[in-house]
């Protein structure tokens, strides 16, 4: 039997996206993945013998909290990957529905509509790594297939840069009544005062996506938040798997959010920008660079003359990053998170020694 021959032609044809861990690379500093470089320390609370809650009243009330939104606005699933998934599943048919997103972005938005069978729609983003809303607006007023889900990530990933937030005012008003727009505020905890939560009430069609793998440091825990419309929450919870949050995520995500956790995710977001600042300060003076991009996120996007031999080189002393040069528009590009400062020195002293 040809097993292949039993999986649909759309999994058969798909390039999956290939995540840091599934790159992988050999070292022992790893600014590839945009993770917070060291790691909490959360001892459990509640016993594993019991299923847990779909929604876990504790961790949606800590969220809300947070993000000051009100609970009956928020989803908890398994990173807000999975987030990306149930709202194609919820809004999209497939081979009828569409999903845009602008490239160069986040690559779980393609492969995400391409496994559940609905068309992948891309407007590139300008120059300056902006909306091109014409061609969006364009988009949106095609029938077939017709564009359900506008996927946008701010702060974008791997540019670095915030999106206008007039130009996603025009965005949500141009597609009222035709599609959701989701924010994909994964990063917005590094410039929590350019997040557009705010903008919840004024619009029913806006979705919120975030996280705590970044700020929190809880890359590994796999915890995401969904904000958007009550109605738009319900639907979600039609399509989501009975169990999605283990008990551990549950009890581990709620600490974080409360009392010491929070203070320690700012203490976190305050280290993140410190070295980022100095990284990029360094970056500039090496000969082998040609651009440093500003970034709002835990990363810098990093243009080299001789891309291909920098990450060689890098590498080759134990420093993995992300190679961004195939994206559109980023030739000679690699992306670096950011570390602790040792490794962000470790990172100059062989890009120095680059000529």
């Amino acid at each position: 039997m040809n097993l292949q021959e039993l999986a649909r032609d759309g999994v058969r044809a798909l390039t999956p996206y290939l995540s840091a861990r599934r790159i992988g690379g050999q070292g022992d500093v790893w600014l590839n993945a945009n993770e917070f470089p060291g790691a909490e320390s959360y001892a459990l609370t509640q016993p594993l013998n019991r299923y847990p809650e779909c929604q876990p009243p504790m961790l949606l009330a800590a969220y809300a909290a947070y993000a000051g939104v009100r609970t009956e606005q928020l989803l908890v699933s398994r990173g807000a990957d999975e987030s990306i998934e149930l709202l194609i599943r919820a809004f999209c048919e497939p081979g009828k529905d569409a999903v845009l997103y602008c490239p160069p972005t986040y690559g779980m938005y393609g492969v995400s509509a391409e496994t559940f069978g609905v068309t992948r729609k891309t407007v590139l983003s300008t120059k300056d790594w902006q909306l091109d809303l014409p061609a969006i607006e364009a988009a949106l007023n095609e029938t077939t297939p017709k564009v359900k889900v506008v996927y946008v990530c701010h702060p974008n990933n791997p540019t670095g840069n915030l999106l206008d937030h007039e130009d996603l005012r025009r965005l949500l008003r141009m597609a009222e009544g035709k599609a959701l727009v989701v924010i994909d505020e994964a990063y917005i905890d590094f410039c929590p005062e350019m997040s557009t939560a705010s903008w919840l009430s004024s619009f029913p069609h806006l979705v919120i996506l975030r996280t705590l793998s970044k700020a929190f440091a809880l890359a590994g825990l796999r915890c995401g938040f969904t904000m958007a419309h009550p109605e738009v929450i319900q639907l979600l919870l039609k399509v989501i798997a009975p169990y999605p949050i283990p008990v551990p995520v549950a009890d581990i995500a709620t600490q974080a959010l409360t009392g010491n956790g929070l203070q320690q995710g700012k203490r976190n977001v305050a280290d993140v920008i410190d070295n980022r600042r100095w990284l990029q300060q360094a970056l500039s003076q090496c000969s082998c660079v040609d651009r440093v991009f500003p970034s709002e996120g835990n990363w810098l996007l990093v243009r080299f003359s001789d891309v291909a031999h920098v990450f060689r080189t890098l590498g080759e002393q134990g420093i993995v990053v992300r190679d961004q040069s195939k994206q559109p528009g980023l030739a000679g590009c690699l992306r670096i998170t950011i570390g602790t400062r040792e490794e962000c020195e470790r990172v100059v002293q062989v890009l120095k020694e680059i000529r």
